[in-house]
Protein backbone atom coordinates (compact mmCIF):
# COMPACT_ATOMS: atom_id res chain seq x y z
CA UNK A 1 0.00 0.00 0.00
CA UNK A 2 1.37 3.56 -0.98
CA UNK A 3 -0.42 6.74 0.31
CA UNK A 4 -3.20 6.62 -1.67
CA UNK A 5 -3.37 3.29 -3.54
CA UNK A 6 -3.77 -0.60 -2.55
CA UNK A 7 -3.22 -3.55 -4.37
CA UNK A 8 -0.78 -5.25 -6.37
CA UNK A 9 -2.39 -6.78 -9.46
CA UNK A 10 -5.63 -5.37 -8.46
CA UNK A 11 -4.78 -1.70 -7.69
CA UNK A 12 -7.34 0.96 -6.26
CA UNK A 13 -6.35 4.64 -6.39
CA UNK A 14 -8.62 6.45 -4.45
CA UNK A 15 -8.73 10.45 -4.78
CA UNK A 16 -10.87 13.56 -3.69
CA UNK A 17 -12.15 15.35 -0.16
CA UNK A 18 -14.99 15.42 1.61
CA UNK A 19 -15.71 18.89 0.32
CA UNK A 20 -14.26 18.88 -2.67
CA UNK A 21 -16.14 19.29 -6.17
CA UNK A 22 -15.92 15.03 -6.37
CA UNK A 23 -14.49 11.99 -5.79
CA UNK A 24 -13.42 8.87 -6.89
CA UNK A 25 -11.03 5.96 -7.41
CA UNK A 26 -9.11 4.38 -10.07
CA UNK A 27 -9.24 0.91 -10.25
CA UNK A 28 -6.35 -0.69 -12.38
CA UNK A 29 -5.39 -4.16 -13.45
CA UNK A 30 -9.06 -5.37 -13.71
CA UNK A 31 -9.66 -8.12 -16.38
CA UNK A 32 -11.12 -7.49 -19.59
CA UNK A 33 -14.08 -9.00 -20.78
CA UNK A 34 -15.92 -8.56 -17.43
CA UNK A 35 -19.64 -7.29 -17.24
CA UNK A 36 -20.29 -3.93 -14.89
CA UNK A 37 -22.79 -0.98 -14.94
CA UNK A 38 -23.54 1.79 -13.25
CA UNK A 39 -26.49 0.73 -11.87
CA UNK A 40 -24.56 -2.65 -10.47
CA UNK A 41 -21.82 -0.31 -8.51
CA UNK A 42 -24.57 1.91 -7.30
CA UNK A 43 -26.53 -0.43 -5.37
CA UNK A 44 -23.25 -1.47 -3.17
CA UNK A 45 -23.20 2.51 -2.85
CA UNK A 46 -26.72 2.82 -1.75
CA UNK A 47 -25.95 0.66 1.43
CA UNK A 48 -23.47 2.92 2.65
CA UNK A 49 -24.68 6.56 1.72
CA UNK A 50 -25.81 8.83 4.52
CA UNK A 51 -29.01 10.46 5.70
CA UNK A 52 -30.64 6.81 5.41
CA UNK A 53 -31.68 6.76 8.76
CA UNK A 54 -31.67 8.75 12.21
CA UNK A 55 -28.62 7.05 13.41
CA UNK A 56 -26.12 7.97 10.95
CA UNK A 57 -25.40 11.91 9.80
CA UNK A 58 -27.99 13.99 7.98
CA UNK A 59 -25.60 14.91 4.86
CA UNK A 60 -27.80 14.47 1.55
CA UNK A 61 -25.74 12.68 -0.89
CA UNK A 62 -26.99 10.85 -3.83
CA UNK A 63 -23.57 9.07 -4.20
CA UNK A 64 -24.18 9.23 -8.37
CA UNK A 65 -21.42 7.14 -9.82
CA UNK A 66 -20.21 7.38 -13.40
CA UNK A 67 -17.84 5.47 -15.09
CA UNK A 68 -15.20 7.24 -16.73
CA UNK A 69 -13.06 4.82 -18.54
CA UNK A 70 -11.62 1.37 -19.51
CA UNK A 71 -15.13 -0.02 -20.36
CA UNK A 72 -16.80 0.00 -23.67
CA UNK A 73 -20.95 -0.60 -24.16
CA UNK A 74 -21.53 -4.20 -24.09
CA UNK A 75 -23.73 -5.01 -27.61
CA UNK A 76 -27.35 -5.51 -27.05
CA UNK A 77 -27.25 -5.13 -23.47
CA UNK A 78 -28.34 -0.85 -22.89
CA UNK A 79 -26.19 0.15 -19.80
CA UNK A 80 -23.95 -3.00 -19.50
CA UNK A 81 -20.19 -2.16 -20.57
CA UNK A 82 -17.38 -4.78 -21.05
CA UNK A 83 -14.19 -3.94 -19.06
CA UNK A 84 -11.03 -3.72 -21.58
CA UNK A 85 -8.30 -4.38 -19.17
CA UNK A 86 -7.09 -0.72 -18.44
CA UNK A 87 -8.22 1.56 -15.59
CA UNK A 88 -11.11 2.17 -14.95
CA UNK A 89 -12.44 5.59 -13.64
CA UNK A 90 -15.01 5.84 -11.34
CA UNK A 91 -16.46 9.37 -10.20
CA UNK A 92 -19.06 10.44 -7.50
CA UNK A 93 -19.97 14.28 -7.18
CA UNK A 94 -20.10 16.04 -4.13
CA UNK A 95 -23.44 17.49 -3.70
CA UNK A 96 -24.22 18.79 0.15
CA UNK A 97 -21.56 20.29 1.26
CA UNK A 98 -21.76 22.72 3.98
CA UNK A 99 -18.16 23.94 4.93
CA UNK A 100 -19.84 26.45 7.17
CA UNK A 101 -20.44 24.36 9.50
CA UNK A 102 -16.52 23.78 10.57
CA UNK A 103 -15.29 27.61 10.25
CA UNK A 104 -15.05 27.43 14.27
CA UNK A 105 -12.78 24.62 14.28
CA UNK A 106 -10.51 26.12 11.34
CA UNK A 107 -7.75 26.84 13.70
CA UNK A 108 -8.45 24.01 16.50
CA UNK A 109 -7.61 20.56 16.75
CA UNK A 110 -10.44 17.99 18.11
CA UNK A 111 -9.31 15.66 20.16
CA UNK A 112 -9.04 12.27 18.71
CA UNK A 113 -9.34 13.05 15.39
CA UNK A 114 -6.48 13.75 12.45
CA UNK A 115 -6.95 17.22 12.67
CA UNK A 116 -3.43 17.88 14.52
CA UNK A 117 -1.46 14.64 12.67
CA UNK A 118 -2.42 15.99 9.48
CA UNK A 119 -1.34 19.78 10.55
CA UNK A 120 2.19 18.18 11.57
CA UNK A 121 2.61 16.57 8.53
CA UNK A 122 1.91 18.80 5.83
CA UNK A 123 1.89 22.41 7.45
CA UNK A 124 -2.05 22.50 5.89
CA UNK A 125 -5.20 20.70 6.88
CA UNK A 126 -8.52 20.71 4.93
CA UNK A 127 -10.72 21.64 8.22
CA UNK A 128 -13.96 21.30 5.71
CA UNK A 129 -15.33 18.55 7.16
CA UNK A 130 -11.26 16.52 7.30
CA UNK A 131 -10.82 16.23 4.03
CA UNK A 132 -8.80 13.22 2.60
CA UNK A 133 -9.43 11.71 6.77
CA UNK A 134 -12.89 12.16 6.07
CA UNK A 135 -14.79 8.59 6.02
CA UNK A 136 -16.54 10.32 2.80
CA UNK A 137 -13.61 8.75 1.02
CA UNK A 138 -14.98 5.62 1.76
CA UNK A 139 -17.30 5.83 -0.94
CA UNK A 140 -14.50 5.22 -4.22
CA UNK A 141 -13.41 2.15 -2.01
CA UNK A 142 -17.32 0.89 -2.07
CA UNK A 143 -17.27 1.38 -6.06
CA UNK A 144 -13.80 -0.38 -6.35
CA UNK A 145 -14.91 -3.13 -4.44
CA UNK A 146 -18.05 -3.87 -6.49
CA UNK A 147 -15.98 -4.20 -9.29
CA UNK A 148 -13.70 -6.22 -7.27
CA UNK A 149 -16.54 -8.96 -6.82
CA UNK A 150 -17.09 -9.19 -10.47
CA UNK A 151 -13.83 -10.52 -10.77
CA UNK A 152 -14.61 -13.68 -8.07
CA UNK A 153 -17.46 -15.12 -9.23
CA UNK A 154 -19.00 -18.17 -6.66
CA UNK A 155 -17.01 -16.00 -3.61
CA UNK A 156 -20.47 -14.43 -1.42
CA UNK A 157 -19.52 -11.54 0.45
CA UNK A 158 -21.45 -10.60 3.88
CA UNK A 159 -21.00 -8.15 6.59
CA UNK A 160 -22.97 -7.23 9.54
CA UNK A 161 -22.63 -5.01 12.56
CA UNK A 162 -22.44 -7.36 15.79
CA UNK A 163 -21.54 -4.34 18.51
CA UNK A 164 -22.67 -0.81 19.45
CA UNK A 165 -20.65 0.02 22.58
CA UNK A 166 -21.34 -2.74 25.52
CA UNK A 167 -24.50 -4.05 23.41
CA UNK A 168 -23.87 -7.18 20.88
CA UNK A 169 -25.69 -9.30 19.21
CA UNK A 170 -26.79 -12.72 20.42
CA UNK A 171 -25.16 -15.48 17.92
CA UNK A 172 -27.81 -17.31 19.00
CA UNK A 173 -30.86 -15.29 17.12
CA UNK A 174 -27.73 -14.98 13.87
CA UNK A 175 -29.83 -14.27 10.63
CA UNK A 176 -28.45 -12.95 7.42
CA UNK A 177 -31.92 -12.50 6.03
CA UNK A 178 -32.24 -9.94 8.67
CA UNK A 179 -29.33 -7.64 8.18
CA UNK A 180 -31.68 -6.09 5.24
CA UNK A 181 -34.40 -5.04 7.26
CA UNK A 182 -32.91 -2.88 9.55
CA UNK A 183 -30.92 0.46 9.72
CA UNK A 184 -27.90 -1.08 11.59
CA UNK A 185 -26.88 -4.16 9.31
CA UNK A 186 -27.70 -6.18 12.19
CA UNK A 187 -28.07 -10.01 12.07
CA UNK A 188 -29.96 -10.83 15.28
CA UNK A 189 -33.28 -8.79 14.99
CA UNK A 190 -33.86 -8.75 18.77
CA UNK A 191 -31.02 -6.32 19.60
CA UNK A 192 -32.54 -3.65 16.92
CA UNK A 193 -34.69 -1.95 19.65
CA UNK A 194 -32.05 -1.81 22.47
CA UNK A 195 -29.19 0.08 19.77
CA UNK A 196 -32.51 2.19 18.56
CA UNK A 197 -32.95 3.39 22.24
CA UNK A 198 -29.56 3.18 23.42
CA UNK A 199 -28.42 5.44 19.92
CA UNK A 200 -31.51 7.73 20.41
CA UNK A 201 -29.94 8.70 23.66
CA UNK A 202 -26.36 8.97 22.32
CA UNK A 203 -27.40 11.64 19.58
CA UNK A 204 -29.73 13.93 21.58
CA UNK A 205 -26.47 14.42 24.17
CA UNK A 206 -24.93 14.91 20.91
CA UNK A 207 -22.30 12.36 21.89
CA UNK A 208 -20.86 9.66 19.43
CA UNK A 209 -20.21 5.53 20.57
CA UNK A 210 -18.03 2.76 18.99
CA UNK A 211 -19.33 -0.32 17.00
CA UNK A 212 -17.57 -3.71 15.60
CA UNK A 213 -18.44 -4.97 12.39
CA UNK A 214 -17.85 -8.48 11.04
CA UNK A 215 -17.32 -9.34 7.44
CA UNK A 216 -17.26 -12.98 5.89
CA UNK A 217 -16.35 -14.42 3.07
CA UNK A 218 -17.37 -17.59 1.87
CA UNK A 219 -16.65 -19.61 -1.35
CA UNK A 220 -13.17 -19.16 -1.36
CA UNK A 221 -11.17 -22.10 -2.35
CA UNK A 222 -8.43 -22.84 -0.37
CA UNK A 223 -4.93 -21.76 -2.25
CA UNK A 224 -5.27 -17.89 -2.13
CA UNK A 225 -2.51 -16.11 -0.12
CA UNK A 226 1.12 -16.49 -0.24
CA UNK A 227 3.54 -17.64 2.94
CA UNK A 228 5.06 -14.88 5.08
CA UNK A 229 5.27 -11.16 3.67
CA UNK A 230 2.43 -12.27 1.06
CA UNK A 231 -0.09 -13.45 3.52
CA UNK A 232 -3.69 -12.87 3.17
CA UNK A 233 -4.71 -12.55 6.74
CA UNK A 234 -1.54 -9.37 6.71
CA UNK A 235 -3.18 -7.65 4.05
CA UNK A 236 -6.89 -8.17 5.16
CA UNK A 237 -5.98 -6.53 8.55
CA UNK A 238 -3.99 -3.75 6.23
CA UNK A 239 -6.68 -3.36 4.59
CA UNK A 240 -9.76 -2.89 7.76
CA UNK A 241 -7.00 -0.79 9.40
CA UNK A 242 -7.03 1.60 6.71
CA UNK A 243 -10.13 2.81 7.36
CA UNK A 244 -11.07 5.78 8.91
CA UNK A 245 -11.44 5.33 12.24
CA UNK A 246 -10.84 1.29 12.84
CA UNK A 247 -8.54 0.83 15.75
CA UNK A 248 -8.60 -3.07 16.04
CA UNK A 249 -8.67 -6.08 13.55
CA UNK A 250 -8.31 -9.99 14.40
CA UNK A 251 -8.80 -12.70 12.06
CA UNK A 252 -11.20 -15.63 13.13
CA UNK A 253 -11.01 -16.29 17.10
CA UNK A 254 -8.36 -13.17 17.11
CA UNK A 255 -7.85 -11.96 20.29
CA UNK A 256 -10.12 -14.82 22.04
CA UNK A 257 -7.20 -17.44 21.17
CA UNK A 258 -5.14 -15.87 23.00
CA UNK A 259 -7.33 -17.49 25.71
CA UNK A 260 -7.91 -20.60 24.56
CA UNK A 261 -5.66 -24.40 24.84
CA UNK A 262 -3.96 -25.81 21.85
CA UNK A 263 -6.33 -28.22 22.17
CA UNK A 264 -9.17 -25.71 21.88
CA UNK A 265 -8.01 -23.64 19.51
CA UNK A 266 -7.13 -26.93 16.88
CA UNK A 267 -9.17 -26.71 13.98
CA UNK A 268 -9.84 -30.50 13.57
CA UNK A 269 -10.21 -32.07 9.85
CA UNK A 270 -12.00 -35.11 8.80
CA UNK A 271 -12.87 -36.51 5.27
CA UNK A 272 -16.36 -35.04 4.35
CA UNK A 273 -19.04 -36.71 2.44
CA UNK A 274 -17.88 -35.38 -0.93
CA UNK A 275 -13.88 -36.61 0.16
CA UNK A 276 -12.43 -33.13 0.37
CA UNK A 277 -11.49 -31.53 3.94
CA UNK A 278 -14.04 -31.06 6.45
CA UNK A 279 -13.02 -28.42 9.14
CA UNK A 280 -14.96 -29.18 12.64
CA UNK A 281 -14.17 -25.47 13.79
CA UNK A 282 -13.33 -22.01 12.04
CA UNK A 283 -11.15 -20.43 15.26
CA UNK A 284 -8.40 -19.72 12.11
CA UNK A 285 -10.80 -17.58 10.59
CA UNK A 286 -10.53 -19.81 7.46
CA UNK A 287 -6.57 -18.69 7.04
CA UNK A 288 -4.04 -21.07 7.79
CA UNK A 289 -0.20 -19.98 7.19
CA UNK A 290 -1.12 -16.77 5.24
CA UNK A 291 -2.85 -19.28 2.28
CA UNK A 292 -6.46 -19.65 2.67
CA UNK A 293 -8.42 -23.19 3.73
CA UNK A 294 -11.50 -23.12 1.77
CA UNK A 295 -13.21 -22.31 4.87
CA UNK A 296 -15.20 -19.01 5.38
CA UNK A 297 -12.98 -16.54 5.41
CA UNK A 298 -14.20 -14.25 8.93
CA UNK A 299 -12.90 -10.38 9.76
CA UNK A 300 -13.61 -8.42 12.84
CA UNK A 301 -12.45 -4.97 13.00
CA UNK A 302 -13.46 -2.50 15.99
CA UNK A 303 -14.59 1.40 15.29
CA UNK A 304 -13.92 3.78 17.52
CA UNK A 305 -16.48 6.68 18.59
CA UNK A 306 -16.36 9.97 15.92
CA UNK A 307 -14.52 12.75 17.38
CA UNK A 308 -17.18 15.46 15.97
CA UNK A 309 -18.86 15.71 19.28
CA UNK A 310 -20.94 18.41 20.77
CA UNK A 311 -19.41 18.06 24.12
CA UNK A 312 -16.79 20.55 24.42
CA UNK A 313 -13.21 18.84 25.06
CA UNK A 314 -9.66 19.90 25.89
CA UNK A 315 -7.50 20.88 23.01
CA UNK A 316 -5.15 23.29 21.80
CA UNK A 317 -5.07 25.76 18.40
CA UNK A 318 -2.58 26.11 15.82
CA UNK A 319 -0.99 28.42 18.07
CA UNK A 320 -0.13 26.03 20.76
CA UNK A 321 -3.32 28.02 22.75
CA UNK A 322 -5.41 25.96 24.99
CA UNK A 323 -9.32 25.68 23.87
CA UNK A 324 -12.12 23.97 24.54
CA UNK A 325 -13.33 22.16 21.32
CA UNK A 326 -17.43 21.76 20.47
CA UNK A 327 -18.37 20.49 16.69
CA UNK A 328 -21.77 21.54 15.40
CA UNK A 329 -22.43 20.00 11.81
CA UNK A 330 -24.24 16.85 10.67
CA UNK A 331 -22.73 13.65 12.05
CA UNK A 332 -23.09 10.19 12.89
CA UNK A 333 -23.26 9.17 16.29
CA UNK A 334 -21.84 5.89 15.68
CA UNK A 335 -20.00 5.87 12.34
CA UNK A 336 -19.36 1.77 12.62
CA UNK A 337 -23.32 1.42 11.33
CA UNK A 338 -22.00 2.45 7.16
CA UNK A 339 -18.30 0.50 7.83
CA UNK A 340 -20.67 -2.49 7.59
CA UNK A 341 -20.76 -1.89 3.40
CA UNK A 342 -17.17 -0.48 3.32
CA UNK A 343 -15.83 -3.77 4.82
CA UNK A 344 -17.41 -6.00 2.79
CA UNK A 345 -15.59 -3.94 -0.22
CA UNK A 346 -11.78 -4.09 1.18
CA UNK A 347 -12.48 -7.54 1.12
CA UNK A 348 -13.75 -7.84 -2.27
CA UNK A 349 -10.69 -5.96 -3.21
CA UNK A 350 -8.09 -7.78 -1.33
CA UNK A 351 -9.96 -11.26 -2.22
CA UNK A 352 -9.49 -10.12 -6.14
CA UNK A 353 -6.36 -9.01 -5.77
CA UNK A 354 -5.23 -12.52 -4.33
CA UNK A 355 -6.88 -14.47 -6.81
CA UNK A 356 -5.09 -12.87 -9.52
CA UNK A 357 -1.47 -13.39 -7.85
CA UNK A 358 -2.74 -16.68 -7.23
CA UNK A 359 -3.71 -17.75 -10.66
CA UNK A 360 -0.60 -15.67 -11.99
CA UNK A 361 1.50 -17.80 -9.93
CA UNK A 362 0.18 -21.42 -10.32
CA UNK A 363 -2.40 -20.98 -13.05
Amino acid sequence: MSHNTFGHLFRVTTWGESHGPALGCVVDGCPPLVEISEAEIQHWLDRRKPGQSRFTTQRREPDAVKILSGVMPAEGKEGTYLTTGTPIALMIENIDQRSKDYAEIRDRYRPGHADFTYDAKYGIRDYRGGGRSSARETAARVAAGAIARKIIPGVTIRGALIRIGQHAVDRSRWDWAEVGNNPFFSPDAGIVPVWESYLDGIRKAGSSIGAVIEVVAEGVPAGWGAPIYGKLDQDLAGAMMSINAVKGVEIGAGFAAAGLSGEENADEIRRGPDGRPEFLSNNAGGILGGISSGQPIVVRFAVKPTSSILTARRSIDRNGAEVDVSTKGRHDPCVGIRAVPIGEAMLACVLADHYLRHRGQVG
